[in-house]
């Protein structure tokens, strides 16, 4: 569950005024430690990257003929996938 941002900053705004610790305003508000220790970090919560889901079949073989001695990485990179995700693709194209 991803507490709201005004949320975290009223728990951060409260810690500065009252001049508690990390572990007693954690308490108050009934929240983990360790996320009020972020919060003081970075208050805006982190974006996940959308990977793309499948290999176009006809695109990859494609690149793999354009660029035949590129790293699983590399292609990896090119087509927004994980390098397991090509290392698969090319296990099936076998």
């Amino acid at each position: 569950m991803s507490y709201s941002i005004d949320f975290r900053g009223k728990v951060i705004f409260t810690m500065e005024e009252e001049g508690l610790s990390i572990r007693e305003k954690a308490k108050q508000f009934r929240i983990v430690s360790a996320s009020v220790s972020r919060w003081i970090n970075q208050i805006e919560p982190k974006t996940s990257t959308t990977r793309q889901r499948k290999i176009n079949k006809s695109e990859l073989i494609k690149d793999v003929k354009q660029y035949p001695d590129a790293y699983q990485k590399e292609r990896a990179e090119r087509f927004g996938v994980c390098q397991k995700a090509i290392w698969q693709a090319l296990k099936k194209w076998d």
